[in-house]
């Protein structure tokens, strides 16, 4: 295992001493000097000449192996996609409209090039990407820099205090502000400005490795879904609630990263996903929330111009609160200490992480079709109502407009099935990226990761397009917030896992060959 290490206080140190050194050469051992190096050249243009042919040979012997790596190359860009004017916000059953930036949204790109295959890796700081968003962006990548789909991944992070997002297909019902014309232009534009940070990423593009591992942050995430008392499941029951049971599921604590270095072994950037819902900050301005803060903390220890691009694993039914604990837990104050403790456990896994020792690049997708989640005539009838009324004070009760509009939006569909897009890229044997489109439970996250041949595997929800919330099949029969907002039928969530498996599996034994 290759290690290496960062002396946080004395690294600037270090590497300026270590920049002027120099090695005096006394004048009364000059001409012993010369002997030796006539000596040591000679015995140098003969080890040379014997490990030039050994070289050789050996090359000759590998000309077709596995063995023979490219050189790697990665670039980094990221480009600034917050709204320009007062726009509606994102992430609540309601209408609210911007009135300031706390900190600005940013696209996030990292691409990856082994000389063959060219991938590139896109993180947003949104609610969710959209089928056409990521149409758009794929097709102006493709124009501009010939990398294929394929090798496209976009996933949006999940901040719940970005913009609405618009929806360009007609037949799917408006809701609270994504018709509006401020997120119509907000979204024409959008495809362009995420470009932004993949040219910068082209343009930077420089030889460099990769080191990887699986770090972990326990009881900062927590399932919110609980058995209660009463036989039922519930959802986000409430702090120190005496009607709590237990968890009816689990967390993920495992932190993915990978480490970007160049050829002088100086960190350049790093990449890192950890499965927590990004709804913590709330409120009117924009804001990341979260990897706002893990720039912030990463940026002071590794300096401002390194690449920080943090991706949301499965967190479909797992979020912050600690139901256990009565401290308030929401604001900025509670982004920065989430942030704070994910930057923390990032630098405190640095000198664990192993160097890939392989670069070949692979790239695959397919499109998964999903049986839509049934309801009756009667039931389509009593969503129609309950949407007429949203506008009206006070609105529909919650659970009332959750289901429907999920009902709309399965009916706006007419009898076609969900295509649901999953997709995999991979460098070598040892690294996988897994995008899945929704917001997913965090057992099928962690059924991909179990059932994965490849050491470090990071799952990007809200990927290339999102198709609303994916339970596992246990839960479809417990119901709740989730369930009831699932656009998708009971068992969807493993089909979706089946096909990452394939691909993942597909992907490493091509590497053997």
């Amino acid at each position: 295992m290759s290690t290496w290490r960062i002396d946080l206080s004395n690294f600037r140190e270090s590497c300026h001493r270590k920049s002027r050194r120099v090695v005096p050469v006394r004048p009364n051992a000059l001409r012993t000097w010369r002997a030796h190096v006539l000596f040591l050249g000679a015995g140098l243009c003969a080890a040379v000449w014997i490990f030039g042919m050994a070289g050789a040979i050996f090359a000759q012997g590998n000309e077709t192996s596995d063995t023979a790596q490219p050189t790697l190359r990665v670039g980094f860009g990221k480009s600034d996609i917050t709204p320009a004017r007062p726009t509606p916000m994102a992430g609540y059953y309601g209408v609210r409209f911007s009135t300031g930036t706390h900190d600005p949204l940013w696209s996030k790109a990292t691409i990856l090039d082994d000389g063959k295959t060219k991938v590139v890796l896109i993180s947003i700081d949104l609610i969710a990407t959209t089928p056409w968003m990521v149409a758009e962006t794929r097709e102006l990548i493709r124009e501009k820099f010939g990398i294929p789909e394929d090798c496209v991944m976009i996933s949006a992070t999940h901040s719940h205090t970005g913009p609405m997002l618009y929806e360009p297909d007609e037949r799917l019902p408006a809701r609270f502000g994504n018709q509006t014309d401020e997120a119509k232009q907000y979204m024409l534009s959008l495809p362009s400005r995420i470009l932004e940070s993949v040219a910068a990423a082209e343009s930077y593009s420089i030889p460099a490795s990769l080191h990887h591992g699986i770090g972990s942050e326990t009881k900062l995430a927590f399932n919110r879904r609980f058995f209660m008392t009463d036989g039922t499941v519930g959802w986000n029951p409430g702090k120190l609630n005496p009607k709590i049971v237990r968890e009816a599921g689990p967390t993920d604590d495992g932190l993915p990263m990978i480490i970007v270095q160049d050829d002088q072994s100086t960190p350049i950037g790093i990449l890192s996903s950890f499965a927590i819902h990004l709804d913590t900050v709330g409120g009117t301005e924009w804001s990341a929330d979260m990897p706002f803060t893990i720039e912030q903390c990463l940026g002071r220890v590794f300096g401002p111009n390194r690449h920080f691009q943090y991706a949301t694993g499965c967190c479909g039914d797992v979020n912050h609160i600690d139901v256990r604990s009565a401290s308030r837990q929401g604001g900025h104050q509670e982004a920065a200490r989430i942030g704070t403790r994910l930057s923390g456990a990032i630098l405190r896994n640095l000198n664990a992480l192993q160097k890939a020792t392989s670069t070949g690049i692979q790239a695959s997708r397919e499109i998964v079709l999903l049986p839509k989640a049934p309801h009756t005539e009667e039931r389509s009838r009593w969503a129609k109502e309950v949407l007429s009324k949203i506008s009206d004070t006070p609105a529909p009760p919650f659970m009332d407009m959750v289901e429907a509009y999920r009902i709309a939006d399965v009916e706006a569909r007419g009898d076609s099935l969900i295509e649901a897009e999953v997709q995999v890229i991979t460098v070598g044997r040892e690294i996988a990226w897994v995008s899945l489109p929704g917001e997913i439970f965090v057992q099928l996250g962690m059924s991909i990761k179990a059932g994965s041949p490849f050491a470090t595997t990071s799952i990007h929800e809200l990927a290339n397009g999102s198709i609303g919330y994916v339970p596992t099949q246990q839960a479809y029969a417990q119901g709740n917030y989730e369930v009831i907002s699932a656009r998708c039928a009971e068992g969807s969530g493993e089909l979706l896992v089946a096909s990452a498996l394939k691909q993942l599996r597909a992907q490493f034994n091509a590497k053997q060959q």
